[in-house]
């Protein structure tokens, strides 16, 4: 499974809630989380932090929203997920287990696994996303408590930080790769 697909149920969020309302978006990401997770399951695949942590997010949230009834504006909602991510991003950097280590597992043969560069470009590949994270998070807060910036501007900065995460995301493990080849020719 690629990252993307982990990614899908804050892209399912994000397309509700900006066409639909926030709470839909919060339980159509609920709705998403759980078929990942139960797809996980019925596969037999190892459970990724990811995931679980997008259940659990998005399941607090959900309920929250249905239970308290909070107001949510689009940046109030969008912090409160985008933290969420950072948040799961950053515990799993935290307990030395890089959330994208588990995809990288699914793409790389296993005889690499257990070298310290393969851990080393899944931490900083991670730590890349945990930037992106913050930045959505700080445009998120600036949105919704700087009155001067607008929401647009949110937007803008949270999918170029988002396109730029995938773009490291798939040229960094090639140029380690690359450089590792060129070592080993010398």
């Amino acid at each position: 499974m690629s990252i993307l697909l982990g990614l899908s149920p804050f892209l399912t969020f994000f397309a509700l809630m900006r066409l639909v309302t926030p709470i839909a978006g919060l339980i159509g990401a609920l709705a998403v989380s759980s078929l990942l997770c139960l797809r996980m399951w019925r596969r037999s695949e190892s459970v990724k932090i990811l995931e679980v942590g997008s259940l659990i997010l998005f399941g607090l949230l959900t309920g929250y929203t249905l239970l308290a009834a909070p107001r949510w504006t689009v940046a109030t909602v969008r912090l409160a997920v985008d933290g969420g991510l950072l948040g799961i991003a950053l515990v799993s950097l935290a307990i030395d287990r890089p959330f994208t280590l588990q995809y990288a597992r699914e793409r790389v043969p296993e005889q690499y696994w257990g070298l310290p560069i393969f851990l080393i470009t899944n931490r900083i590949i991670t730590g890349v996303w945990a930037a992106t994270f913050a930045v959505h998070v700080a445009a998120d807060a600036a949105a919704e408590y700087v009155s001067a910036i607008p929401i647009w501007l949110d937007v803008a900065v949270s999918i170029a930080a988002f396109v730029g995460a995938v773009w490291f995301s798939r040229w960094y493990p090639a140029a380690v790769q690359r450089r590792a080849l060129a070592n080993a020719a010398r």
